[in-house]
């Protein structure tokens, strides 16, 4: 898996696709994730990607054209055209599913928005769907980019431990985890349930799905009707 992510601020991503589980995945090879400074593809001496929007109105627009000329360097780069996606509150929100789905494709180039958006024309050249993280809008599309490239990531082969890692976590399944305990086995009064320090792994198996979906009827019902 290869992930482009094409942005004007390369060192907000790269701070923490650095750190932890994806850091690592990244310096053993298991994954590839680059950034790229949009404002290396301008043409414009001050290095501007933006202008005033068409019809006025507040803010500035991304340009078309830097982001094309990023999207079409790193096209050659890789020798194949990525999916495309641009992080945007328009698009179709974030889901497991869609996540999973993700995960198998080859390479991905995530474009980052920031002032009022980009310029419709380049969606309409490049851009093969829009993927928002929830209703509500950010600064730029940075956050939506890694949060994006962290779900899909950690279930590309060799980033976690097993499949199992990320199996059984919430929403994969349909479902929410459930509860997770570790020592010490009394904390302020509270006891580990005892199912989980018997060892036997057919009635832990139980105990798992049973509570997974109370977690669930308790605090996701929908899910459930789903």
């Amino acid at each position: 898996m290869r992930i482009e992510i094409a942005t004007l601020f390369p060192e907000m991503c790269e701070a923490y696709l650095s750190e932890s589980i994806i850091g690592r995945a990244r310096k053993s090879g298991a994954i590839e994730v680059h950034c790229h400074n949009i404002r290396d593809y301008t043409l414009d001496k001050h290095r501007r990607v933006d202008d005033k929007p068409f019809g006025g109105g507040m803010g500035m627009v991304m340009q078309a054209e830097p982001i094309y000329r990023c999207w079409q360097a790193v096209c050659e780069q890789i020798g194949q055209r990525p999916h495309t996606i641009y992080l945007s509150p328009q698009g179709r929100t974030l889901t497991q599913a869609r996540a999973v789905e993700l995960s198998h494709e080859s390479s991905l180039f995530l474009l980052c928005g920031h002032y009022e958006g980009v310029d419709q024309r380049v969606i309409d050249k490049i851009v093969d769907e829009e993927i928002s993280i929830g209703d509500y809008v950010l600064t730029g599309g940075e956050l939506p980019a890694l949060v994006l490239t962290d779900a899909i990531a950690r279930m590309c082969g060799g980033v976690l431990p097993a499949a199992i890692a990320f199996e059984e976590e919430s929403h994969f399944s349909g479902l929410l985890e459930y509860p997770q305990y570790t020592r010490p086995e009394v904390w302020e009064g509270m006891n580990v349930p005892e199912v989980l320090m018997s060892g036997h792994h057919m009635n832990i198996a139980r105990w798992r799905r049973e509570e997974s979906l109370r977690v669930t009827r308790e605090k996701r019902p929908d899910l459930l009707e789903k």
